[in-house]
């Protein structure tokens, strides 16, 4: 199969059929992808730029991830641009540089993206690489969330809760956080959870509890425990919190 053959497949194919192919070979996935990359394909010079930051069928080498997502973001691709962001935010494969991980998401969430549109949000929220702005933050965050991301629903529920760039509203915010929690995020489930826990819906409490818990962190795990304690175990509860102290949960790593 020549170049162009190899290129053209690549950018047919869909990203469920990339992951079987990395997942059968990962190494022999990161040439063709190199391949499509070498030809100019963005998306696939995006995805060899993210094997080389992961380290999936190849060495790690965030210096050359970040050669790939800014050859990729030269032509626009908005995936590159967030990634070129991440890169500079993070300081992978170069000194760290929040300003312009700033502009980078911007460009990118300008342009619709929704992770760029997550990151942006937080950017403006810690006022990191520019000044802060909640309102600005809650507005980037929201964009994300109506394009059903997982964490930007969560975020929004707790700018709502909280009251940062945005009215104080208790009931939208619990609603983001449902959202959020059905969508299957650990975060959104915790906040979901503690909603729940408050309107004295316990049942329900628990089994968002349980959920953040298995899919959480450490961390997490922790907060649950000390949240349910401070509750006084309703019943509903108890059997979860003896689960927690005896580690018969199985979560993922923290």
């Amino acid at each position: 199969m020549d170049c162009l053959s190899i290129t053209s497949l690549m950018g047919q194919m869909s990203t469920r059929r990339l992951r079987a192919l990395f997942a059968q070979d990962a190494r022999r996935a990161a040439d063709w992808v190199f391949v499509a990359a070498i030809e100019g394909l963005p998306q696939a010079q995006v995805c060899y730029g993210r094997m080389l930051l992961e380290g999936t069928g190849l060495d790690k080498d965030p210096v050359q991830a970040l050669k790939w997502f800014r050859r990729a973001a030269s032509s626009g691709d908005i995936d590159a641009l967030n990634m070129v962001g991440r890169c500079l935010d993070q300081g992978w494969g170069t000194p760290e540089d929040p300003a312009a991980a700033a502009e980078h998401f911007r460009r990118a969430a300008d342009a619709g993206h929704a992770w760029a549109q997550y990151n942006l949000g937080h950017m403006y929220l810690d006022g990191r690489g520019l000044t802060r702005d909640r309102k600005l933050a809650y507005l980037y965050y929201s964009k994300a969330a109506e394009q059903q991301h997982d964490r930007a629903m969560n975020l929004v529920g707790r700018c709502l809760e909280e009251g940062w760039g945005t009215p104080r509203n208790l009931d939208a915010a619990a609603d983001w956080y449902r959202r959020s929690a059905e969508a299957g995020y650990f975060r959104g489930q915790y906040n979901w959870a503690g909603m729940l826990l408050k309107a004295g819906r316990f049942e329900e409490a628990a089994v968002w509890f349980e959920r953040a818990a298995v899919g959480g962190t450490a961390a997490v795990r922790r907060a649950v425990a000390e949240l349910i304690a401070r509750a006084g175990a309703p019943r509903a509860l108890q059997g979860l919190a003896a689960h927690l102290k005896t580690g018969r949960l199985t979560p993922a790593s923290s």
